[in-house]
């Protein structure tokens, strides 16, 4: 057998076809060598996700029916894999009925041709699609070498399409993912705000953002950043740690811890009630504390505290 193609070393685009009759792809095999592709061949489900895990094909044809694991099991599990997620699938399929054209993009294909295949129309598709997804590529190469945190969503199924480095190592930190879903919260949070958006493409006006409390203090915001296509959405990702903006106020004011936790969550807009929930204390110690607050920073009331409060700590206002 001859040894699969390194991504690195290759100079021709890779198709990896998997079909369990591949003699009925004799012309399309020929057509794509004629046309200077590299082209292998699974012949079943296995197969094929152990060759585009090694391979890194640029694009994969699959058969949609095929006998055990079909090519709808093939690609959703090759987009639960972050290694294969971002390879670009056309199905092949003599199924024309509606129902299943959308399990082929709901399993995660971006096009389908049907059977008989045509060589010619496959060729194009094939064309597009790698140059759209090397355009992609390059973009999130360059997201991961400045150290963004970025990912995409599908809104459906809260799907990570794809995520930089950094974004992977945040999610796995704060909520234990396995890097292939959104977080609950962060899902509801994405459904009910693209809804209220609509029908969108492109960049998010606004940039609506939600934060979510991760445990110890800790905090993750996550901003709508652009509509993607196809019910995918991007979202930047920050990390906020209260323990470090309590230690700035304490710091910058003389403040004693409690203090400090009172003064943070005034800045955050909570009541005193708000922040006895958040503290463990009762109204009254919440105002006793802030009395001395405001003594401290020479104000009088909890919106003059908050305006000092988040002009000597910005992050504050994050």
């Amino acid at each position: 057998m001859n040894p699969l193609p390194d991504r690195n070393d290759r100079g021709s685009d890779v198709v990896l076809i998997v079909d369990d009759v591949p003699d009925n792809l004799a012309v399309l095999h020929d057509a794509l060598d004629e046309s200077g592709y590299t082209v292998l061949v699974a012949l079943d489900g296995a197969t094929a996700l152990d060759r585009a895990a090694r391979a890194q094909p640029d694009v994969i044809l699959l058969d949609a029916v095929m006998p055990g694991m079909d090519g709808f099991e093939v690609a959703r599990r090759l987009k639960a894999d972050p290694a294969t997620a971002s390879i670009p699938i056309i199905f092949m399929t003599g199924l024309t009925e509606t129902e299943h054209v959308v399990a082929a993009f709901a399993a995660g294909g971006c096009d389908y041709v049907t059977k008989p295949i045509r060589a010619r129309e496959v060729i194009a598709r094939i064309t597009a699609h790698t140059l759209a997804a090397r355009e992609q590529q390059q973009a999130r190469n360059a997201l991961d070498a400045f150290g963004h945190a970025t990912l995409v969503v599908r809104r459906a199924d809260g799907r990570l399409v794809w995520q930089t480095a950094l974004a992977r190592q945040m999610l796995e930190t704060h909520f234990q993912s396995d890097g292939r879903r959104a977080p609950t919260p962060l899902l509801s949070w994405l459904q009910h705000e693209t809804a209220r958006l609509g029908a969108i493409e492109g960049l998010v006006p606004g940039s609506p953002s939600v934060t979510l409390e991760t445990g110890a203090g800790r905090r993750l915001r996550f901003t709508l950043h652009e509509a993607t296509g196809e019910g995918e959405w991007m979202l930047v990702l920050r990390e906020a740690d209260d323990a470090a903006a309590l230690e700035a106020l304490a710091l910058a004011f003389g403040l004693t811890p409690r203090e400090a936790e009172a003064l943070y969550w005034v800045a955050k807009g909570k009541t005193n009630r708000d922040i006895g929930d958040i503290v463990g204390a009762s109204p009254a110690t919440v105002k006793k504390h802030l009395e001395h607050v405001y003594e401290k920073l020479g104000v009088e009331t909890r919106n003059a505290a908050a305006a000092v409060a988040l002009a000597k700590v910005p992050q504050l206002g994050r």
